[in-house]
C-alpha cells in the first residue's frame, strides 16, 4: 500500500515539474515571438501591446522557473525520505 502511495507521489511531483517547464517555454514564447524586439519609433497602441506581452512572457517565465525548483526540490526531498525508510527497513 506505502509504495503506491510513494508512487502516486512521484508522478504528482513529476507532474509539477512538467507543468512548471511547460509554463517557462511559453514564457519564452511571448518574449521571444509575441514580444520580440520593439520598433524603433512604434505608435502607441504598439508601445501597449509590447508592454502587455512582456509582463505576460516575464510572469510566467518567473513562474516556470519557481514551480519546476519547487517541483525539483520536493521531488529530492521525497527520494531521500523514501532511501531513509528503505534503509531502516533493512
Amino acid at each position: 500500500m506505502n509504495e503506491k502511495i510513494i508512487l502516486r507521489l512521484c508522478q504528482a511531483i513529476n507532474s509539477v515539474i512538467f507543468a512548471g517547464v511547460l509554463l517557462f517555454f511559453m514564457g519564452l514564447y511571448y518574449w521571444i515571438v509575441k514580444a520580440g524586439i520593439p520598433y524603433q519609433d512604434p505608435p502607441p497602441e504598439l508601445q501597449i501591446q509590447y508592454a502587455v506581452n512582456m509582463g505576460i512572457g516575464n510572469t510566467l517565465v518567473r513562474n516556470g522557473f519557481l514551480i519546476t525548483i519547487c517541483g525539483g526540490i520536493l521531488r529530492l526531498l521525497a527520494k531521500l525520505a523514501n532511501d531513509i525508510k528503505a534503509k531502516k527497513n533493512f
